[in-house]
This record gives C-alpha cells, structure tokens and sequence, in this order.
C-alpha cells in the first residue's frame, strides 16, 4: 500500500515562560493565538497554538511553555530548524521588523532560496522565506499587513541520527518526492503548498535532548479518521509501532519514533479549532476537553495568566 501525505499538519515545540512564548509568536511574528488549552498529559502546563486565521494545517504551531525547564539541545532526533514561508517580495518587510524588535538575523541560501535565520526568546531555530505558492494569511496580528503575514510552514530541516533511513522512510513511507541535493543537504517536497518541503541534513549532528527550545514532534496530515486508520497500517507495516489513535479534540494523532529518532504524528485535519469557540473568538479563552472540565477551578489556577498583548514598535 502506497500512501502520500499532503504535508506537515503541525509542528509542537518545547519553550519556558508562556507570556514571552505570546509575545513573540502573536506579537512580533503576527501569527494568531487559535486556542489556548492545557497538555492533556499535564493539565497544569499550557498548550498553545498559534496558526494563520483559523489554524488550518499547515500553518499551526504549537507549544509547551514550562517555565522551570531546562534548556533542551537541539541535535540529531529533532527537527533543528523551522522554517515558515512568507510571500514572495516580504523578506526585506521581516527582516526590518525582527531587528526592529532586537532579534538578531542572518541570511542563509539554500537551494536557490534566501532565508532569513533566527532565534526565539527560548532558544528554538527558526527561518523565514519567502515563496509564491500557499495561500495567503488573513490574519493582520501585531500590526503586520496581511500582505506581509506569515501564511504558514514553509517546512524545516531534519536533523536525523540515521539520516539515510530517514529519507528513505519520507520518500516511501510518506509518500514526499526527493526533489534535489545541495551541500550537504537533501530536499522532500509534498503534495500541499504550504508544509511541504523538508530538507534533510546528511552529516549526522550530536544526539540532541529534550528541553526549552527544542521540537518535540513533527505531525503530518491525514485527511480524515479513515484515512488516519489507513495510516496506522501503513506505519505498522514499515516495521514502527505506533500507538493507538488519541482524540486530541480538534484533531486525532497517532505517534511513533522513526529509525532516526525523530518523533513523527500523524493528525487529521478535522475537526478542527472552531468546533468550541466561533472563528472570531479563537485562542480567547481557556478550552478544556470533557474529562477536564470538572477540574477546571483547579488548572485554573494553577496556570499563569497570558494575554495577547501590543509590542512597543508594532505598528498599530
């Protein structure tokens, strides 16, 4: 059974104080804040996602912002950088705007690309380019024209400890094309627009360690529950073990470890972030899944407050 996934449905990363995890991701990069809920594993530990104008897959990021972790290392069994795709003629825009805001940028070229490279305020790679295809966001968060936002992921660079199988699990189990090598990389592209082009890096780097400023897994799409299922099959026949499928409430995930140490989700794309809170109040409130609910009072309290706030310098 051959299977092709559209692409990265959402990216989770491990970051420290939440409020400046939403004021660098709301207020300095303009994504928006879709939902506010808890680690369903850690209830008094945020989960935060932040994604184009309704958190559609492939653009949501999301986060564990603890504030007493220790700071991770970012090496082999990890997605090392993130990249994020804005439109084409923006890069001068962000590059302005992220000085502007004290964040130190370097330029970088990758196949035929210029990226612009730089650190969250925990420590997490990211990058920005600038590219013609994904739709547009409508979403103008932290005074940044929509013709200017972040339309999603661009897709990242895999820092594999066995990268050939890596690649030949993207290529065969996932269904990505092998596009292109480069300087000591080589590049996947997927069906999809937006979260579809991964590089791969060949030279192994130093085992990485989970902690502030480190990915924590990659999801890729899955159309829908049966499709997920299909999927579940699929992996378990290229030899992984993935666990049985978890609701997470607006999407279902399955999860195993490929053979480079990356830890990899599959998640469908329904049924999304508006199934308890209307689009144009998303991310304003805390959400909770039922068997949470009853301890509300509880997780409440445990959690710092955050708040989308105005950045000095944003624009508005």
């Amino acid at each position: 059974m051959r299977k092709e996934t559209g692409g990265i449905h959402h990216i989770t990363a491990i970051v420290g104080q939440p409020q400046e995890n939403v004021d660098f991701y709301a207020g300095v990069l303009g994504l928006r804040l879709v939902k506010r809920t808890v680690n369903f594993d850690d209830p008094g530990t945020y989960h935060l996602y932040f994604g184009n104008e309704s958190g559609h897959p492939g653009t949501i990021m999301t986060f564990f912002p603890w504030p007493d972790a220790r700071k991770g290392r970012i090496g082999a069994g990890q997605m090392g950088v993130t990249t994020f795709a804005v439109p084409e003629g923006s890069l001068d825009f962000w590059q302005d705007r992220l000085k502007a805001f004290g964040v130190s940028v370097m330029k970088a070229t990758r196949f035929g690309e210029e990226f612009l490279q730089f650190d969250d305020p925990h420590g997490l790679k990211l990058e920005l380019v600038a590219r013609r295809k994904g739709a547009n966001s409508r979403w103008s968060g932290g005074g940044i024209p929509e013709e200017m936002a972040i339309k999603g992921f661009g897709g990242g660079i895999l820092y594999s400890g066995l990268p050939e199988k890596t690649m030949d699990f993207l290529e065969n189990g996932l269904g990505l094309s092998r596009v292109g090598e480069e300087s000591g990389y080589v590049r996947f592209r997927s069906k999809d627009t937006l979260g579809n082009i991964v590089d791969v890096l060949k030279t192994p780097p130093q085992d990485g360690y989970m902690g502030a400023g480190t990915v924590h897994h990659i999801a890729w799409r899955a159309k829908d529950d049966e499709d997920q299922l299909e999927w579940r099959t699929h992996v378990a026949q290229y030899g992984f073990q993935p666990t049985p499928v978890k609701d997470r409430q607006y999407f279902k995930s399955i999860y195993f470890r490929e053979q480079g140490g990356i830890l990899f989700e599959i998640a469908t794309d329904p049924p999304g972030f508006e199934r308890d809170e209307p689009k144009e109040a998303l991310g304003s409130s805390l959400k909770l899944p039922p068997w949470l609910e009853p301890h509300r009072d509880k997780i409440e309290n445990l959690l710092p407050a955050v708040d989308v706030r105005k950045r000095e310098g944003d624009g508005e």
